[in-house]
């Protein structure tokens, strides 16, 4: 199991990234800084391109509010590329979470009817990134079984 995460924000990222480490999720992580870098990690386009050192990441943490291509903008790409460069692999397959600031229902509705399989705001407080982090754990990665 590998996580993607997508985020601008150099600050949420690095929030982010402590609230995994804080609560040991035991899982390979790699971040990114936008949505056209999560299609490049995506499709192995340099500097992605050896799958040794950037493995396909069965889950997505996408922000929806993001420069070059937003969240939205990758759900569709994701789910219209029914294949990978690893052949049978399915990247329309791909786990993919929603974590940003907004709550607005337009946005929860969108995300979800492009595919998003699961959507959470962002918490203000780093304890409910804690709690994310563990959550994200606990389910996606403990309890969940992805498709092959």
């Amino acid at each position: 199991m590998r996580i993607l995460v997508a985020e601008d924000d150099p600050s949420d990222a690095l929030l982010l990234e402590r609230a995994f480490s804080k609560v040991s999720v035991n899982v390979p992580i790699h971040f990114v800084r936008d949505g056209q870098e999560v299609i490049d990690y995506l499709q192995g386009v340099a500097p992605f391109d050896n799958r040794e050192i950037y493995p396909l990441p069965k889950l997505l943490v996408l922000d929806l509010s993001m420069p070059r291509l937003n969240g939205f903008e990758v759900l569709m790409w994701l789910r219209r590329n029914s294949l990978s460069l690893e052949g049978d692999s399915h990247l329309a397959r791909r786990l993919v979470v929603i974590l940003t600031a907004s709550s607005l229902a337009e946005d929860i509705n969108r995300a979800y009817a492009l595919g998003a399989n699961s959507y959470l705001i962002k918490p203000q407080d780093p304890g409910g990134l804690e709690r994310i982090a563990t959550g994200l754990e606990n389910y996606w990665v403990k309890l969940n079984i992805p498709p092959d």
